[in-house]
């Protein structure tokens, strides 16, 4: 008989007094898989069996056992479609393609990115090694992967002292009411369809996100974005709430779409970071894709022909 799977995380000061299943559930990505394995006593809090779903606290290091399921197929990097913009023994940042998963998770039936680069990453729990923070499926850039444990931990840290610029760029519906902006409200699960995220949603985590106006076009309007935090669907569900959502968000943007995009136009354009090992200040950039590229030179077009 093959033994499960152990995943384990240490909760750090985001997570505080957040109740053990909703934890838990972030290494599995499934509540109902949390809780499955919290009542089962699959569950450890500091090497404890745990049964009850409890508060965590920081530091605390908690592990759940996975049951076995047998390999999912892998293929190289270059096979899946995955550009590798900088790597070295410590890191890989690499430009996620679109329709691609960061890391396996519960009917997730795709090759991910964890999988597509095939062992180079580690560190963190099994099922997502070297993740540092992710992109949504279908929103498209750099994301910056660990190669060591020490290192997941160093840009770990690095992250939540903002000492990672993680800059996007996004068309969306509308006129900004000005030049600049900051977004600040809270985020968690929309309480009438569990696939959104809402302001002021179920367990909410405090969210920051900013914007610049880079050029109006008409009905739209082409933005710089930044983030403070990092929190799921983060810029669409803040830019949905003060009324300027990605143009071809099929999930918080509008009916229809527009230039013919079947995904919203959100692209992570530009990374800056020290490397966690040299020190060396890396900036790197990409360019946006076919699709979104093309769907902006449409927007240009039709605001001058206007």
């Amino acid at each position: 008989m093959t033994a499960p799977q152990i995943v384990e995380g240490v909760v750090g000061a985001d997570h505080q007094g957040l109740r053990l299943d909703k934890f838990v559930a972030t290494l599995v990505d499934s509540r109902a898989q949390a809780q499955k394995a919290i009542t089962a006593g699959e569950v450890r809090v500091n090497g404890e069996r745990v049964t009850k779903r409890r508060p965590v606290q920081v530091g605390q290091k908690v592990s759940v056992e996975i049951p076995y399921s047998a390999p999912r197929q892998v293929v190289s990097s270059e096979e899946a479609g995955v550009p590798i913009v900088f790597q070295d023994d410590a890191i890989i940042v690499v430009d996620k393609p679109m329709g691609m998963v960061v890391h396996p998770a519960p009917g997730v039936r795709t090759i991910t990115l964890v999988e597509a680069l095939g062992g180079q990453t580690a560190g963190g729990p099994a099922d997502r090694p070297g993740v540092v923070h992710r992109l949504d499926r279908d929103t498209t850039g750099l994301l910056v992967m660990a190669r060591t444990d020490v290192v997941l931990r160093r840009l770990q840290m690095a992250l939540s002292e903002r000492r990672i610029k993680r800059e996007y760029l996004a068309l969306v519906h509308g006129t900004p009411p000005s030049r600049t902006g900051t977004i600040d409200a809270p985020i968690g699960r929309d309480p009438r369809d569990r696939s959104r995220m809402a302001v002021d949603g179920d367990s909410p985590r405090s969210a920051t996100t900013h914007f610049t106006v880079i050029e109006h076009l008409g009905p739209y309007t082409y933005l710089s974005v930044e983030l403070d935090t990092g929190r799921t669907h983060q810029i669409r569900v803040h830019l949905d709430a003060i009324g300027h959502p990605c143009v071809g968000d099929p999930t918080y943007g509008e009916e229809g779409t527009a230039y013919g995009l079947t995904r919203q136009w959100l692209h992570a354009a530009k990374l800056t970071l020290d490397h966690p090992v040299t020190g060396e200040r890396l900036v790197l950039e990409s360019e946006p894709p076919d699709d979104l590229a093309q769907a902006l030179a449409a927007a240009r077009e039709d605001a001058r022909v206007v």
